[in-house]
């Protein structure tokens, strides 16, 4: 029986991802509350503050994200309710703090191994419109820039993309830079199963990841 995937936690996954030039939030990783605090003040607040571990995946439904801390001390009391929060089956977990990143558009990315096709990338339309609309696009990785850039005219609606509502358009340069970048990320390293960049928040128009999981072969 092959082994089962290892998650990577969302602090290695998006280091894995920013060594191969996928932009992501600055932040920090903290044992105790006081860490936490002093980087938060290192990063500035706002900031965002998550319980972190290999085993935890799906932060936001267990209540083990805060958005928006806006002060040390709110830092500390967020920290010590989280790590308060962690089951013994989570495992060994930290602080994960975070630039407070704005952005009123969402998109997915990611990659994926086939067993038939090999390496994919995936881009989509993330955000609260990603499960009614169902709009992702997939091509075979390694990427050429002009591929990057043919999956975005092909979402169903690329205009998601434009100017919208006083914001600026999404820099599709850098975003399709990303693409390729993940691309080249799932075709070098074969012990990547799987790359989830959700969400790609953009803010001022470019693309940033603000949370990530890589999963990995273990055999």
């Amino acid at each position: 029986m092959p082994a089962r995937p290892r998650t990577l936690s969302e602090f290695e996954s998006k280091r894995r991802l920013a060594a191969a030039g996928v932009p992501t939030v600055p932040e920090r990783l903290a044992a105790t509350p006081e860490e936490a605090a002093a980087a938060a003040a290192a990063l500035g607040f706002p900031v965002v503050v998550k319980l972190c571990g290999p085993a935890i995946a799906h932060k936001t439904e267990r209540g083990l994200v805060r958005l928006d801390v806006p002060d040390a001390a709110a830092v500390r009391a967020a920290a010590a309710e989280l790590l308060a929060a962690a089951r013994a089956e989570d495992g060994p977990v930290d602080i994960l703090v975070s630039a407070m990143v704005r952005g009123r558009r969402e998109l997915i990315a990611g990659g994926t191994r086939d067993p038939t096709f090999g390496p994919c990338v995936m881009v989509g339309i993330g955000g609260i419109f990603a499960e009614a609309l169902h709009d992702v696009v997939f091509r075979l990785a390694p990427l050429e820039p002009a591929d990057a850039a043919e999956m975005l005219e092909d979402l169903e609606h690329p205009a998601w993309l434009d100017a919208l509502r006083g914001e600026p358009p999404v820099d599709r340069a850098r975003l399709a830079a990303l693409l390729v970048a993940l691309g080249d990320l799932m075709a070098a390293d074969a012990s990547i199963v799987s790359i989830d960049v959700n969400p790609l928040v953009v803010a001022g128009g470019e693309p940033i990841a603000v949370d990530a999981l890589v999963e990995i072969a273990t055999g």
